[in-house]
């Protein structure tokens, strides 16, 4: 999520002073802004509250993601990941439409292979309308309606808040329970400590826990990380994360250490990623995995 806000900073910048090379970059970018914002407008219109005023545009986001992480006993890790917000600001609340095959608030572990299949295969396709009920400085509120896990109808609710401990000192708290119509009742817990370390280095500690109604059982996650950005457009992320589960009891299930280097290259909204890691998951007697994850990702939307 730190990548993503600095990721998308930029975007205006290049669209109104696009470079001159490789000029099929900047048709890509335009056309598919255009068409996101073309959806959003048209989303808005059908939405939109007849009782008040249509005095603000409405616009769109996208982020689309392709990667190939080759680990030793599976080399064939191919990754795509899409996002689509589309903002409808002419509804009674602040109201956004999502098209995703991920939820970036439980997407721990950056590696394919180290992510939970049930997590994982919990947030593949959904669309969801979701309207904010609080929004400040320090805590978000937000409810969403829609269909996923093979066109499941759900409801979710979420709550955020952050605690300002001291100016480089923070805690973020975060709470949300869903129902689905099969998979019925889950839930998931988050607290993440933030700490500011000298120049632009941060080191964050996150803890998710994840309950199931369908299995009654909890899956557990917990990751050290320390990003470090040493331009404005290289950073590094150091981590590792651990993960286990309280069926048939109490237990790690797999280890990730692994060290990503992020570089904003050729326009502002393209981003290329290579992450060298270790993997030790019981599944595999906890022998050593050797992997590289190759990615490149686009952010794509007219900035309002």
């Amino acid at each position: 999520m730190v990548l993503a806000f600095w990721a998308m900073s930029g975007v205006a910048e290049e669209q109104q002073n696009p470079p001159v090379d490789n000029p099929w970059l900047d048709d890509l970018q335009l056309n598919v802004s255009d068409s996101i914002d073309a959806t959003a407008m048209w989303f808005d219109e059908f939405f939109a509250d007849e009782t008040m005023p249509l005095n603000e545009k409405a616009h769109g986001e996208a982020r689309i993601r392709l990667g190939w992480e080759p680990r030793s006993r599976a080399v064939n890790e191919f990754e795509t990941r899409f996002r689509v917000r589309v903002s409808l600001p002419n509804m009674k609340h602040q109201t956004d439409l999502i098209f995703s095959d991920y939820d970036e608030d439980e997407d721990a572990a950056s590696v394919k292979a180290a992510r939970n299949d049930a997590i994982d295969r919990r947030n593949r396709f959904s669309m969801a309308l979701r309207w904010t009920a609080k929004k400040s400085g320090d805590m978000n509120i937000s409810h969403r309606i829609g269909v996923g896990r093979k066109l499941q109808p759900y409801v979710k609710s979420r709550i955020r808040k952050t605690f300002g401990l001291s100016d480089i000192n923070n805690v973020n708290l975060e709470a949300s329970v869903y129902y689905y119509t099969q998979d019925r009742f889950g839930s998931h817990l988050m607290a993440q400590y933030e700490h500011q370390l000298a120049g632009n280095d941060l080191f964050r500690f996150d803890n998710h826990f994840y309950f199931r109604d369908e299995t009654d059982d909890w899956i557990w996650q917990h990751g050290w990380y320390k990003y470090s950005q040493w331009d404005e457009k290289t950073a590094m992320i150091y981590g590792l994360y651990l993960e286990g589960g309280t069926r048939p009891n109490y237990r790690i299930e797999e280890y990730l250490v692994s060290t990503r280097w992020r570089k904003n290259a050729l326009r502002k909204w393209l981003f290329f990623e290579v992450e060298p890691f270790l993997l030790w998951r019981r599944d595999e007697d906890f022998k050593v995995s050797y992997g590289l994850a190759l990615r490149v990702e686009g952010y794509f939307g007219h900035s309002s």
